[in-house]
């Protein structure tokens, strides 16, 4: 299966939905874009890893491994994200020490922050991009303005409905592909894993 790189495009928060946060990763060679639903705590470090001036007083936990694993001469060399079961997401963390490599489970939003703070790169296969990535329609302009950005607050549309938020089983396939293809043109990219994922698992 082949590898596509994924760098990370930023973080949207809902004002609905409290501790919700979508970090949105980017098709390097293409258009499409891995939304993956991650806590508040990864949702700060990985802002902070992104925000290079930002230095907290004390290590965060990522940054405790990061200072742990330079102590002892252990890089991550990439993160691959290699599996979607029931809308969740498995990475890998490839790690090197004495030119000897391991392989980490971890969790992929623990992962992404790591990667950061190791300037690795990630990705993922093929198959799970065609699976889970979605197109979004954005105005060129607009996302060069946004190539900086961090938290990205136009990202963040006004809830579709409340409905939406619903438990989605009792819709039909065509309802839920009628709800995402409405999540994604108001750019709601939460609502969209969702509705995503409960696709998937038909």
């Amino acid at each position: 299966m082949s590898l596509v790189r994924l760098n990370i495009k930023g973080i949207s928060y809902s004002q609905t939905q409290n501790g919700a946060y979508a970090l949105i990763l980017n098709e390097v060679d293409g258009d499409r874009k891995l939304p993956i639903v991650i806590g508040a705590f990864e949702a700060q470090s990985i802002a902070i890893a992104l925000e290079k001036e930002i230095r907290p007083p004390r290590p965060l936990t990522h940054d405790l491994f990061k200072n742990f694993a330079d102590r002892f001469d252990i890089i991550v060399k990439q993160v691959i994200i290699h599996k979607l079961v029931d809308g969740v997401f498995y990475s890998s963390l490839i790690c090197e020490r004495d030119k000897i490599e391991e392989i980490i489970d971890a969790r992929t939003s623990d992962a992404i922050a790591l990667a950061l703070r190791f300037q690795a790169p990630i990705f993922t296969y093929k198959n799970i991009l065609d699976k889970a990535g979605i197109y979004l329609k954005v105005n060129p302009q607009k996302e060069d303005e946004q190539q900086d950005s961090i938290l990205l607050d136009d990202l963040v549309a006004e809830e579709i409905e409340s409905s939406i938020h619903d438990d989605y089983k009792n819709k039909t396939l065509e309802e839920l592909n009628s709800l995402l293809e409405q999540a994604v043109l108001s750019e709601d990219y939460e609502v969209a894993a969702k509705v995503r994922d409960e696709i998937s698992k038909r």
